[in-house]
Order: C-alpha cells, then sequence, then structure tokens
C-alpha cells in the first residue's frame, strides 16, 4: 500500500458548490434578499438549447436527493419549491481567474484543472506557516473574506489523496488524507466515492463483490484488469493511494496531434457519442498521415455538461496513423472512462509520434500488428479525394444521418 516515496505535500482546493455560489453573490450584489446558497436551489441548463439539467445545487437541495447531472424535471419531483437559475460562464470564468490569481499569490506552484479547481504543491511556502493544516486554514478563511465564497482543502502526499480529501464533508473545511491515513479514512467508503469510479465501473465491481474501496485495494488486479482493462489497475493504485504524478504548474503541452468537438447537443447515448469519436478519429488520422508520422499513444477526453473533465489514455504497441486503430483506441478508452452523464465535449489526442517511415517491430497478436498496405492505400485514397474535393466529398455509411451539429476546437 503506497510504496511511492513522495516528500511534497499537496493542496487540492476546490470551490464548494461553484456555480451557485458565484451565481448567489452576483445575485446578493444585485439587491437579492435571497441567498441561493440557504435554499434549496440549482444552477439549469438552458432548457431551450440544451438538455435541461443541474449544473450545480446547494446543500439544502442535495438533502433532498437532488443530484449534479440528473434533469432539472426530476429535480423539481424532489423538491416543488425547488429555485433555479441560469448558468452565467462569463461570470464563472471571471470568478475562476480571480481566484487563480489570488492563490497564486500565495504560491506560485498551482495547476488548475477545472474552473473551480486546482492543486497547489505546499512544500515551496512551508517555512512560512506552522503546519500543512494552519497553512490550509488560512488559505480557506482569506478567499472567503477576499471573495465571499467558501472552498474545501485536502491535504496529502498525493495528488489523488488531496482530491479525495477535499470532497470529504463539506462546505468550508480543511481535511487530510495522508497515505499513512488510507485506512482508517479512504478503505471504509463505498467504492463509488473513489475518484475516477464511474457508475459503469461501479456495477462492474459490484458483481466482483467489492463493495468498498478497502475491499478494491485488496482485489487482485489481474482479476480487474480482464473485466475493466487498464481502468481497473488505475482505481487499484488510486484504492492503495499509488499515485506518483506531480503538480505541474505550467502543463507541458504535448507533441502531438489532436482534435475536440463541442456538442450542440448533448451526447447521451454510445452511439452519439461513437459517431463524434469517428469524425474526431478520421481528422486526427488525416492529419499523421499528411505530416508523415505515426502515433505511439492515443488519448480520449470527455467534458461533460456539468462541466467536470475527464481523459484516459492508452499505448500503442505499434504506431499507426491509421484512422480505424484511432477510432478502436478511442471507443475503447471512452467506454473504460463514461459514467453516464450527458457530454457536452469530446476530444481525441495523439502523442508519441515518431516519422512513418521508422522501423516497426512485427507482432503475432492482431491489435499489436502493423496496419495492413489495403488500410493503408484507403486511407491514402480518402485523403486524397477529401483534399481535392472537399471535406465532405466522401462519408463513412456510419455518418450518413449525422448533422454537423458540433464546432471544432
Amino acid at each position: 500500500m503506497a510504496e511511492q516515496q513522495n516528500n511534497h505535500i499537496i493542496f487540492h482546493i476546490d470551490v464548494n458548490s461553484a456555480f451557485l455560489s458565484w451565481t448567489a453573490l452576483a445575485l446578493l450584489k444585485e439587491g437579492s434578499e435571497t441567498d441561493l446558497r440557504e435554499i434549496p436551489s440549482i444552477i439549469g441548463g438552458d432548457m431551450a438549447k440544451r438538455h435541461g439539467v443541474v449544473l450545480a445545487k446547494s446543500i439544502p437541495a442535495k438533502a433532498y436527493g437532488i443530484t449534479t447531472g440528473e434533469p432539472v424535471v426530476n429535480a423539481f419531483r424532489k423538491c416543488p419549491s425547488l429555485v433555479t437559475a441560469s448558468p452565467d460562464h462569463e461570470l464563472y470564468e471571471r470568478q475562476s481567474r480571480l481566484l487563480m490569481e489570488y492563490l497564486s499569490g500565495i504560491c506560485p506552484d498551482i495547476e488548475q484543472v477545472s474552473i473551480d479547481e486546482c492543486y497547489m504543491d505546499y512544500t515551496p511556502i512551508s517555512g512560512k506557516y506552522s503546519s500543512p493544516e494552519k497553512a490550509a486554514a488560512f488559505l480557506k478563511d482569506t478567499v472567503y473574506e477576499k471573495f465571499g465564497f467558501t472552498v474545501n482543502v485536502g491535504i496529502s502526499d498525493r495528488k489523488v489523496l488531496a482530491k479525495m480529501a477535499s470532497d470529504f464533508k463539506k462546505p468550508n473545511l480543511v481535511h487530510t488524507l495522508y497515505a499513512r491515513e488510507i485506512r482508517e479514512k479512504l478503505w471504509p467508503l463505498p467504492v463509488s466515492s473513489l475518484f475516477m469510479c464511474g457508475h459503469s465501473s461501479v456495477d462492474t465491481l459490484h458483481k466482483l463483490g467489492i463493495l468498498t474501496i478497502g475491499d478494491l485495494a485488496h482485489a487482485d488486479p489481474t482479476i480487474l484488469e480482464s473485466h475493466l482493462k487498464s481502468h481497473g489497475i488505475t482505481l487499484w493504485q488510486y484504492a492503495n493511494g499509488i499515485d506518483p504524478s506531480e503538480v505541474l504548474p505550467e502543463p507541458a503541452k504535448a507533441k502531438g496531434i489532436g482534435n475536440s468537438i463541442t456538442l450542440r447537443t448533448d451526447a447521451d447515448t454510445r452511439e452519439d457519442a461513437r459517431k463524434a469519436l469517428l469524425h474526431l478519429s478520421e481528422s486526427v488520422g488525416e492529419r499523421l498521415r499528411a505530416s508523415h508520422q505515426l502515433a505511439g499513444l492515443v488519448c480520449t477526453e470527455i467534458k461533460y455538461n456539468t462541466f467536470q473533465s475527464v481523459s484516459h489514455q492508452m499505448v500503442l504497441k505499434v504506431p499507426s496513423a491509421s484512422t480505424d486503430r484511432i477510432y478502436r483506441c478511442a471507443c475503447a478508452l471512452f467506454d473504460e472512462l463514461w459514467n453516464g452523464v450527458p457530454i457536452r465535449l469530446l476530444g481525441v489526442r495523439t502523442a508519441k509520434l515518431v516519422p512513418e517511415d521508422e522501423p516497426v517491430q512485427l507482432s503475432l497478436f492482431d491489435d499489436a500488428a502493423p496496419v495492413s498496405e489495403k488500410q493503408q492505400k484507403l486511407d491514402a485514397a480518402l485523403d486524397q479525394i477529401r483534399n481535392r474535393y472537399g471535406k465532405d466529398a466522401i462519408k463513412r455509411g456510419s455518418l450518413l444521418d449525422s448533422r454537423d451539429d458540433y464546432k471544432k476546437h
């Protein structure tokens, strides 16, 4: 358990009900006499343009069983007196920027991972405070004094454990979850509480008789891998507090080729997501072939309509620029990641690029074998047609009924 060596102390700072808190403060400044944070309330999606889902909820709303990501209509069934407000993304981006600028003034080693959360490496400023707990308390208190909203701070010697700690009891609290505290604080929790353990993974683990994070930590990794592929190993590592990643103040730009799309309507089925992944895989594959490069790694990114982002990657045994191979990898990664929440954005990215004429080691296994000459000629022919007559000159049959209902990044 937690065999890695790590001398750094890491904070995970998470705004409590960010969208709702920021909207509530804005309404109070405009003269509202009601604080949305103190009543059953939610921030809901635009019912006219997008699926109406709960983007954020107040603590009183949570008491009614309302959950982030569920349809707004369901939330009103649970609490007919529920108050709802529309999201204001310009406001949220502005508040996020101000918060991150303030935190960076306390410690420059900040890694922002979403609009309302970041990691901080406490080690460089440890000499200024008597303990990490004192520093975290100072941080959360000054955020409230300066901005009027609250944050939770998780403290650990592992990034994943700091993230888990910040999700403990809310709001406006500091929690520790050091590797030495896993047995007491982490293992008794249900597996659904584990970071990156979505609905599909939970269902699979329950069928295996794995109900708590402790059960998962003591499970046979080979059995987990056989049922959940590489994601099973990741979950086993997280359950045991194994996470060698470090705080990256300026995330390195991967030297690769990728693309992402924001959907005009949320994708809420596997089939809709796969059509988008095929579009992306075709674009990425074509760009790889045009640059005469092969990819050794494929990554799939999902951003839910709750604005939570997740991603997962796999290394290819043989580098490739094949649309088909990139697509199959992207779909496999998607199946490991998706937790059933409607999807706002999808991305497919490749890295570990090598020249297309670099020698490759042959394999007896189909999934690792180089792309056939026939497939290479087909990809090349499709590229030529599109370059000459336009991107829409030829389409796969599975995409003929799909609309151009997204914008690319």
